[in-house]
Order: structure tokens, then C-alpha cells, then sequence
């Protein structure tokens, strides 16, 4: 799990590691995207369905909160907060060049699994792997 700072959506720094002691879901995603665009609504959905983890989306837009502020409005996104890395440096230290990716790190910071490219974060698929990493719920 990364040290790397990324931008809090209060505005402030924020790190991978700083949420350890509990399983993390990170998505990287960008306004640009149209399969991000197309899971948002499943990722919202879970963020605000199951408590044995925390998930993040943190944005790859280069234009950061000019593009994502507006995009969380429109989309009324209310579970899910605007993580911003406008720099890039979650792509580099997961090292993909795919949109989106998510990865899935177990409470110690361990990576359990990734996909690269749009999921129905509601489907069975979904609910397979996020129990196979941290157990039914």
C-alpha cells in the first residue's frame, strides 16, 4: 500500500497508508471515462450498502476539482467523496494505464485483487470477490 500523497477532498493530503486497520477499496477513475462513468452508480451504491470496508474513488483528471466537483454534483453522488490525483502517482504506484482500476487491499495493507476496466459493483462477480477477501457478510 502506497505512502504516496493524493489530494483529501477536504483539500488536504491524503495516503493509501493512512487507512490501514481496515479493508480498502481504491478506484481510480476520470471524468473522461465512460466505463468509470458507468460503474459510478454500483460504486455509490456499495459505498453506502457495506460497512466492512472503506471504499475510495480517487479521480485521474488533470483539471482535478474544476472537473470532478461538477461531475459529483450532477451525478448526485452523496456516499462516495471527491479523492483527486490530479498528478497521476495512484496510476504509476499500481502501475496501469487502464480506466478505470480498482484494487482491493485487506486491513494490512496487502493487495488481495484488482480489476482493470468497468464492473457492476452490485453483481455477483462483485459480491464474490469482496467476500473472498475479507468473508461473507
Amino acid at each position: 500500500m502506497s505512502a504516496i500523497p493524493f489530494v483529501a477532498p477536504a483539500g488536504g493530503p491524503a495516503t493509501l497508508t493512512a487507512f490501514r486497520g481496515k479493508p480498502l477499496m481504491v478506484n481510480l477513475w476520470a471524468t473522461w471515462c465512460g466505463p468509470c462513468i458507468a460503474e459510478m452508480p454500483t460504486l455509490e451504491k456499495l459505498a453506502g450498502s457495506d460497512s466492512r470496508f472503506q471504499l475510495i474513488v480517487v479521480s485521474q483528471d488533470l483539471e482535478g476539482q474544476k472537473l470532478v466537483g461538477p461531475f459529483f454534483a450532477k451525478e448526485k453522488l452523496k456516499t462516495l467523496k471527491p479523492y483527486l490525483d490530479p498528478q497521476n502517482v495512484l496510476m504509476q504506484a499500481f502501475q496501469t494505464e487502464t480506466l478505470p482500476t480498482t484494487v482491493f487491499f485487506d486491513a494490512a495493507g496487502k493487495e488481495q485483487w484488482r480489476v482493470l476496466g468497468a464492473m457492476d459493483w452490485s453483481g455477483d462477480k462483485a459480491k464474490t470477490l469482496i467476500d473472498g477477501a475479507i468473508g461473507p457478510s
